[in-house]
């Protein structure tokens, strides 16, 4: 058994609690990581806040992106060894889909999935690690590679299929808005357009290349926007942040043959309304899975491309804190006061 210090969440809408836990050993098909960095994503808000429902698995860890390094492997394990830089992903990439290690904490069991990253080591399937040679990227920008990063750069290159020209809408500008605008300057999208209710992000959005924001709130916002495209509508809406009415405005804002793509997860009591007509003469409508990502084949041409083109991911980390410091961070996404949040370990 291995101590680790971990964030649990226990109760649904209650802080996460940090504490020690217990690693098992090895069984086949797992890779023991020693996490160097972690993003918060806001699907963790949303697993805390229970969007999806009642959580049938408490008390369970979190966290689904981060960069570290492989401390052993068990049986049959080829991807990777002890010693080799990874990025964790929640996306399966080749490997073993490894069964569910037995942690305990205050011994009785504590449910994972195949990938966690909120402790300081971890126990993942080999299919959710791809690793990385050696980088000058950031650590943190390493750190939001295995979601944030691989969603939007595989909604707009790979759902969207965004062209030189086109039109593309962000709505919510946190952290899978904020590189989504990147990627949208990178494939060199006119103009980009971003959303936010909080203009600390707006700031943010405008830093990494969005042509122009607008607040959320703003009186007009469907005509100010539609006003960017002549009245046109937008070539691609990314929608990021689950709010109904949000997703509502997504799909009547874009073209009559834009591309809609839906990254945000609405509450499982809410449902979106819109006319489905526009689909059957070329609006599309795209649910998207983490950037449709293949990490094996994504993930080091997606660092290629950031390091080539001096992408400027790490001006959307605006915020960093240790492990006992995680609830503090969740409180600033919460309150629309960062950008992406990354987790530092000790030692690091």
């Amino acid at each position: 058994m291995i101590k680790t210090k971990a964030a649990i969440l226990e109760t649904l809408n209650k802080p996460l609690i940090v504490d020690e836990i217990e690693l098992p050993s090895l069984r086949w098909g797992q890779v023991l990581v020693k996490v160097k960095k972690s993003g918060i994503c806001g699907a963790q808000l949303g697993e805390i806040s229970g969007v999806k429902g009642e959580d049938p698995y408490l008390p369970h860890l979190l966290g689904h992106e981060a960069v570290g390094e492989v401390v052993e492997i068990g049986d049959e394990v080829k991807k990777v060894k002890a010693g080799d830089k990874v990025i964790l992903h929640w996306r399966e990439g080749r490997g073993l889909e490894a069964p569910l290690p037995n942690l305990l904490w205050r011994g009785n069991k504590l449910n994972c999935g195949r990938i966690t990253t909120f402790s300081e080591y971890t126990i993942v399937s080999e299919n959710r690690v791809t690793k990385i040679d050696s980088s000058s990227l950031d650590e943190n920008v390493l750190a939001i590679m295995g979601c944030a990063v691989c969603t939007s750069f595989g909604i707009v290159t790979k759902q969207a299929k965004v062209r030189f020209g086109e039109s593309v809408l962000v709505l919510g500008c946190g952290g899978i808005g904020l590189t989504a605008v990147i990627a949208a300057k990178a494939a060199r999208a006119h103009p980009v357009v971003g959303v936010d209710l909080y203009d600390k992000k707006l700031a943010l959005a405008k830093k990494v290349g969005a042509d122009f924001v607008l607040n959320g709130k703003h009186n007009d916002l469907y005509s100010t926007l539609m006003g960017f495209t002549k009245g046109a509508g937008f070539d691609v809406v990314i929608e990021t942040t689950g709010n109904v009415k949000v997703i509502e405005l997504a799909y009547e804002i874009a073209s009559p043959k834009g591309r809609v793509i839906l990254a945000g997860v609405p509450h499982f009591k809410e449902k979106a309304s819109f006319y489905t007509l526009p689909l059957h003469f070329g609006k599309v409508l795209i649910g998207s899975k983490g950037g449709d990502t293949n990490p094996d084949y994504d993930i080091p041409r997606y660092l290629k491309a950031i390091e080539k083109f001096n992408l400027p991911l790490s001006s959307i980390i605006t915020h960093r804190g240790k492990l006992d410091e995680i609830n503090s961070l969740i409180s600033l996404m919460r309150e629309g006061e960062c950008g992406r949040c990354v987790v530092e370990f000790e030692g690091h």
